[in-house]
């Protein structure tokens, strides 16, 4: 049943009494240590493997890159799947807890290819269908255990919590690399511990998610894209994915910066690391103020800070380094804080509760395709015309589809509705 809605959807949340409503929930802590823990497995991964498969196994940077391209675009698809079977049966933790699995399990087989094409091939694609299959189920989680009026916060937490171990598998990789002298071996195996560790506190600490028995809604099918019934969510899904196909994509951003500025290849893995920093610091804040002020202004104004990495990009050449790379870096940092639990959090309350893990997916999916699409013309726009033009035209697509969001992007109450109440709660 869709959620009863009053008022405008950017209306602010009247403030609550009492200290109850301040709070984040236990559920949405868990599933952030759970993403914290798996993160620092993933990216310990992440950031040796380029160095692994191209220096290590003798990869071409195309056949790294058609790997990791297919199989991020993969990633895409299966949240699809990983949707649909959580909302059957309401098996949300249970379906995330499969991609966890699987997203550690990949780590052992990278271990166990040795040098094998396929076998490496193979490792990947469980990494990334794991990944596939955990996203949407677990943000329906979130968004199931979180007050309507509180969404952003809980997205804000989740994703800070997220970074944070981001920020440190790398860290954790390098001085692993060290310490060994170099041997791979020892970063994936400590990385599919740590990713057994996570799956260990999602079964222990994470409820599990069964709606109450005056809530629970009348038999009927459920349909992937079912979703699209509902005209507000086509409206914000046609607005994501939209500005999903101005965003050329971060690596770019950083080779462009690497470009301008004559940046030494020891430095280029600190950028990533920079732009998270900030997105660590900001993604808190910036849920609070979404769910003060409405979810809508905050994420277009996120792809107005993007804009501004642009800008910068475009800037002359000269001056100090810091003066380029810092705001490049802290407004990328602004763009993510901004627009990735935000979208959610706009997002989930126009979605039925039996629908929700179906409807996000369905939303990550749109949205991660539009952008593939967008670093794909990039790449072919730099390869014609150059990196200067290529960026004049991207500015050009982002400022046209910002209007375009401003428009698309309703200002129906459904999804900020404060009176309208969280229907299910996960239970143990």
């Amino acid at each position: 049943m869709y959620l009863a809605t009053t008022g405008r959807r950017d209306t602010p949340a009247p403030p609550r009494t009492g200290g109850a409503g301040r709070r984040v929930p236990g559920t949405v802590l868990a599933l952030g240590t759970v993403s914290l823990v798996t993160d620092i497995s993933s990216e310990m991964v992440t950031a040796v493997l380029p160095l692994y498969l191209v220096l290590g196994l003798g990869l071409s940077p195309l056949q790294f890159g058609f790997l990791d391209g297919l199989f991020n675009g993969a990633t895409a698809i299966v949240r699809l799947v990983g949707g649909h079977a959580a909302d059957r049966g309401h098996r949300h933790k249970r379906v995330a807890g499969t991609g966890y699995a699987l997203s550690a399990l990949s780590r052992l087989g990278l271990l166990l290819a040795g040098g094998a094409t396929a076998g490496i091939a193979a490792a990947l694609a469980a990494d990334r269908v794991g990944k596939g299959i955990r996203t949407a189920p677990r943000d329906a989680m979130i968004t199931l255990s979180s007050r309507p009026e509180t969404l952003g916060r809980s997205f804000g937490v989740h994703r800070a919590m997220d970074t944070t171990g981001a920020l440190l598998g790398p860290l954790a990789a390098f001085a692993l690399l060290w310490a060994t002298a170099d041997a791979y071996d020892a970063v994936f195996v400590v990385s599919f511990c740590v990713g057994l560790l996570g799956v260990l506190l999602l079964v222990l600490y994470v409820p599990g998610h069964r709606p109450a028995p005056a809530a629970r809604p009348a038999p009927r099918r459920r349909e992937v894209f079912g979703a699209l019934r509902d005209r507000g969510f086509r409206k914000i899904l046609g607005a994501a994915a939209l500005l999903g196909a101005a965003t050329i994509g971060d690596a770019f951003v950083y080779l462009l910066l690497q470009q301008r500025l004559d940046l030494p290849i020891g430095w280029f893995p600190l950028l990533p690391l920079g732009a998270a920093a900030c997105y660590l610091l900001l993604a808190v804040p910036a849920g609070r103020i979404a769910d003060r002020v409405g979810r809508r202004l905050p994420f277009l104004h996120g792809h107005i800070a993007l804009l501004g990495v642009y800008v910068v990009l475009l800037a002359p050449a000269g001056g100090p380094l810091p003066l380029l790379v810092v705001p490049v870096l802290v407004l990328l940092g602004v763009f993510y804080a901004t627009t990735d639990g935000v979208l959610m959090a706009l997002a989930s309350p126009v979605l039925p509760a039996d629908g929700r893990a179906s409807g996000l997916a369905l939303l990550q999916t749109g949205q991660a395709l539009a952008r593939m699409l967008a670093a794909a013309g990039f790449g072919a726009a730099w390869t014609v015309w150059g990196p200067g033009p290529a960026l004049w035209a991207a500015a050009s697509v982002l400022l046209a589809a910002l209007a375009g969001g401003w428009t698309l992007l309703p200002r129906d109450p459904r999804a900020e509705d404060p009176a309208a109440p969280t229907t299910e709660r996960p239970t143990a």
